[in-house]
C-alpha cells in the first residue's frame, strides 16, 4: 500500500472500521434480497506527507458516483452557505459578465445559480449523470464527465478557462490527487483563483470524532499542511485560509498560481499551519488514540440504543445521509433497534438504507407514528432539523445526536 500523494509506503493505521456496503448506494426493495457488496474501511496516515487516507481498491469512482442520490439543494442550510460564499466570491473578485467561473462536481447547479443570477457565465462539470440533466433543466450549462486532467485540457482546447475554479466538498472524493491538482493547475487563468472547501478537513474529524465521516467516497482527510504539500508540487500556493463550522467544521482555501503576483500571502495561512503543527499533524504518535475513542463512542452508543430499547422506547431516524450508514453499519444497529428513517429529499423515499437495510420515508412519518426518540443522522444540520421537526415534543419526543458522543436533546 503506498500514500496516494507522495508514493511513500503506508504503515501507520489511523482506524479501522471492518466491512462496510457503498455509503450511498440506498437500495431498491427487490435489492434488499439480493447479497450486497461490503468493502473495507481503512484509514491510513502518511509518515511522509502526512496525508491521512483511505485505502481500499476494490471500489471505483464509476462504482460510486455515476448514479448518485445526494442532492445539495435539499439542506436549507447549505443553500444558505453557498449563495454567501458565492456573493463574497463575486464582491471580492470583482466577478461580471466577462468572467468565467467554473465548479467542479457542480452537483444540481445549486451554487452556480448564484452567479448566473448575476449575469456571470458559468460552466459546471459533473459526473453523476442523473444530477446533470437536471442541473441542466435548470439552466445551468453542465458537461457529464470525471475531472481530471484530461477534462481540463479538452476545455481549455474549446476556449474554457476559469477566472474563478470552485471545488466545494470534491477534493476529497479523489483517489488521483495527481491527475485532479493538475487538472486544477491548466483549467485555472494565470491570474486566476481556485476556491476549494472540503468537510473532511483533519482537526475536527481528529477532535469531534467524527467517523462517520469515514465512507468508500472519501478518500481523503485533508491537513492545510499535506494540502498545502500537494498544491506546491504543481506551483500552486494558497493565499488565504479560512476555517468554518459548516459540516461539523470544514476548511476553505484559496488558492493561485505561484507566478500570479496579485493576491499575496495572508498571516490567516501562518496561523493555521502554527496552530496544526501544536495540535501535531506531523507526528505519527498523535494519531494512534483515536481508533480507541471510536471503539469507547461505539459501545456508548450501542449500549444507549440497548437502553432505549429495554425501556420501551419506539425509535426513528432522521436523515440518509452517507455518514449515517458508516455509523449504523459499525455500530450495528439496523432494524432490531430502529423502526425507520425519513428524508426531505424525494430521491431517497422509498428505498432502504445499505446494510441495515432500514426503510426511508416522507418526514410525514413521524407525526403518524409518534417515536419516542428522534435520532438525527445529518448531526451536522441538527438546528436546521430541529425546527422543522420541533413539533415531536407535542408527544414528548426527543432528539438525539451521536457525535462526538450520545447527546439527548
Amino acid at each position: 500500500m503506498k500514500c496516494r500523494f507522495c508514493k511513500a509506503e503506508l504503515k501507520n493505521l489511523v482506524i479501522d472500521l471492518g466491512l462496510s456496503p457503498l455509503a450511498n448506494s440506498l437500495l431498491a426493495k427487490e435489492k434488499t434480497l439480493q447479497k450486497e457488496q461490503f468493502h473495507p474501511l481503512k484509514v491510513f496516515v502518511c509518515e511522509k506527507c502526512f496525508l491521512v487516507q483511505l485505502v481500499n481498491d476494490s471500489v471505483t469512482p464509476e462504482e460510486i458516483f455515476s448514479d448518485y442520490v445526494y442532492f445539495s439543494s435539499f439542506s436549507k442550510l447549505w443553500m444558505e452557505h453557498t449563495k454567501k460564499l458565492s456573493d463574497i466570491l463575486i464582491q471580492q473578485f470583482s466577478l461580471d459578465k466577462n468572467s468565467q467561473v467554473i465548479e467542479i462536481a457542480s452537483n444540481d447547479g445549486y451554487m452556480l445559480k448564484n452567479f448566473v443570477s448575476n449575469n456571470i457565465p458559468v460552466l459546471g462539470i459533473e459526473p453523476a449523470k442523473n444530477i446533470c440533466q437536471i442541473a441542466e433543466k435548470e439552466g445551468i450549462p453542465t458537461i457529464n464527465k470525471f475531472f481530471g486532467k484530461s477534462t481540463a485540457t479538452e476545455l481549455v482546447e474549446n476556449g474554457k478557462e476559469a477566472d474563478l475554479l470552485i471545488a466545494i466538498n470534491v477534493m476529497p472524493h479523489v483517489p488521483d490527487l495527481h491527475d485532479f491538482v493538475s487538472g486544477l493547475k491548466i483549467l485555472t487563468r494565470t491570474n486566476g483563483v481556485i476556491v476549494i472547501q472540503f468537510s473532511t478537513y483533519l482537526l475536527p474529524f481528529l477532535e469531534n470524532n467524527e467517523f462517520d465521516s469515514i465512507y468508500h467516497e472519501h478518500f481523503s482527510y485533508f491537513s492545510l499542511i499535506a494540502i498545502q504539500k500537494i498544491l506546491n508540487a504543481y506551483e500552486l500556493e494558497i493565499f488565504d485560509v479560512c476555517e468554518l463550522s459548516i459540516h461539523g467544521g470544514s476548511l476553505r482555501i484559496f488558492v493561485k498560481h505561484k507566478q500570479n503576483n496579485s493576491f499575496s500571502k495572508k498571516d490567516s495561512v501562518n496561523k493555521l499551519e502554527k496552530k496544526e503543527i501544536e495540535f501535531g499533524v506531523e507526528k505519527i504518535n498523535m494519531y494512534n488514540d483515536f481508533m480507541n475513542d471510536i471503539s469507547k463512542l461505539k459501545k456508548e452508543i450501542h449500549d444507549f440504543f440497548v437502553n432505549s430499547k429495554l425501556e420501551g422506547k419506539k425509535i426513528a431516524c432522521y436523515g440518509a445521509p452517507a455518514k449515517g450508514n458508516t455509523l449504523l453499519n459499525f455500530c450495528e444497529l439496523g432494524k432490531n433497534f430502529i423502526d425507520f428513517t425519513v428524508d426531505i429529499s424525494p430521491h431517497k423515499q422509498g428505498l432502504f438504507l445499505p446494510g441495515t437495510h432500514i426503510p426511508i420515508f416522507h418526514p410525514d412519518k413521524i407525526k403518524e407514528i409518534k417515536p419516542d426518540l428522534l435520532i438525527i443522522l445529518p448531526w451536522n444540520l441538527k438546528e436546521e432539523i430541529i425546527e422543522q421537526m420541533n413539533f415531536i415534543k407535542d408527544w414528548g419526543g426527543k432528539f438525539v445526536t451521536l457525535i462526538p458522543k450520545v447527546n439527548v436533546i
